[in-house]
């Protein structure tokens, strides 16, 4: 039998865990890439990048590309997360990633862009999540979309630097239960801010580094107007830094390898909840969410079929932000896939348009709590993109 007391305070943790972003994305709130190139790459592309959503992540790769005037990127993603809780499924396993990028060639040093895409976000919707009765159902919803504009300065014909401003914006929704009832805060939107700098060095003709920093995403509160009064909460987007290594042996071969740590204890460790004075319902003070920094190592090969095809495959391995002894804390945030492969291909249709595609599978992973109750989550995906690049 599964003591009702310990199930609530589990049932609170799955009620508040989805204020983690969850689905779209495949190194804990991070997808590998925001286009089809970069994820046939398995996001391994901080060092050499061939399109204009670098931006987005490398922003000094913009000098780097192979345009006169300007190169459009458009695309978009469809993610299917096939997420269970005790071995009961999400209803919801279906989601679409738009994303755009355009770099603008202004003289033979300065390049400016600007890049946008859902970076993370969704929800889940368990119709059961226990084996035992009463209050088991839960359904959320969450979004984070990023603007950025910057620019690509060519120092040297070795050395090019690059930065992005970033406007978040985030949307949130909960419901659920806890110990001391049920509460519902319904869907809410936040802005933020942060910047993103990079830089590229080609060390010889066949070897080139590249690194990239993404500061903390600092976004406003939620704020929640609820009949006991006004329930807040802060949740930024952690810290992120990358560095790579491209090797061109030959002409016509890509290899690069990436190193990423991204810094969740910082901004997903614990979340507090600002509640009025004498507060006496359902959303509790705080939850410990546990979250930690993780390395995510990727590599990716890219090969040239003819002179008008690419073809390109990739593995991605970070182990899960989510430890056993965080599982009860993190049911609704079921970001613990450590493994993927990826594939991709790239066509010229003519000199200015080229179509891409990719396919990345993330392999299951389970993760069973080691304190009561003695949850378990898994998760695996399926992601594919399309991509279509216009350049002159």
């Amino acid at each position: 039998m599964i003591d009702n007391n310990k199930m609530k305070t589990g049932l609170a943790a799955i009620a508040l865990a989805a204020s983690v972003p969850h689905a779209a994305a495949t190194n804990g709130d991070h997808m590998l890439g925001l286009s089809a190139i970069q994820n046939g790459m398995a996001g391994a592309v901080v060092a050499a990048p061939q399109e204009a959503t670098t931006v987005l992540v490398n922003p000094a790769g913009m000098a780097e590309l192979n345009i006169k005037d300007v190169r459009f990127d458009l695309g978009v993603g469809f993610l299917n997360p096939v997420r269970e809780v005790n071995g009961f499924d999400s209803d919801s396993n279906l989601y679409m990633m738009p994303s755009g990028a355009v770099a603008f060639r202004v003289d033979d040093q300065l390049t400016l862009g600007l890049g946008l895409g859902g970076v993370s976000g969704s929800g889940v919707d368990f119709p059961d999540t226990m084996a035992a009765p009463g209050y088991q159902s839960l359904v959320t919803t969450k979004q984070f979309f990023k603007v950025a504009p910057g620019f690509a300065y060519r120092v040297t014909d070795s050395v090019s630097i690059g930065a992005t401003v970033n406007l978040n914006y985030q949307s949130l929704a909960l419901s659920g239960f806890s110990p001391t009832g049920r509460f519902d805060l319904p869907q809410n939107q936040v802005f933020g801010w942060g910047v993103t700098a990079g830089l590229i060095w080609k060390l010889n003709p066949q070897l080139q580094f590249g690194a990239a920093w993404s500061s903390k995403q600092n976004m406003s509160e939620f704020e929640w107007n609820t009949p006991a009064g006004k329930i807040t909460m802060d949740m930024d987007a952690p810290q992120t830094f990358t560095v790579g290594l491209a090797w061109k042996p030959m002409p016509g071969l890509l290899i690069e390898g990436d190193i990423k740590r991204i810094w969740y204890s910082d901004v997903l460790d614990k979340l507090s909840f600002g509640r009025p004075a004498g507060y006496a319902g359902a959303v509790p003070a705080a939850i410990p969410f546990g979250w930690s920094d993780q390395m995510v190592y990727a590599v990716g090969i890219q090969q040239d079929i003819g002179e008008k095809t690419q073809v390109r495959a990739g593995f991605n391995y970070g182990e899960s932000p989510i430890g056993p002894e965080d599982v009860n804390a993190n049911l609704g945030s079921l970001a613990v896939v450590e493994k993927h492969l990826s594939l991709g291909v790239s066509r010229k249709f003519s000199e200015k348009v080229t179509g891409s595609l990719s396919y990345v599978h993330a392999f299951n992973n389970s993760v069973k709590s080691n304190v009561a109750p003695f949850n378990t989550i898994d998760l695996k995906q399926n992601q594919l993109n399309m991509q279509i690049s216009y350049q002159f």
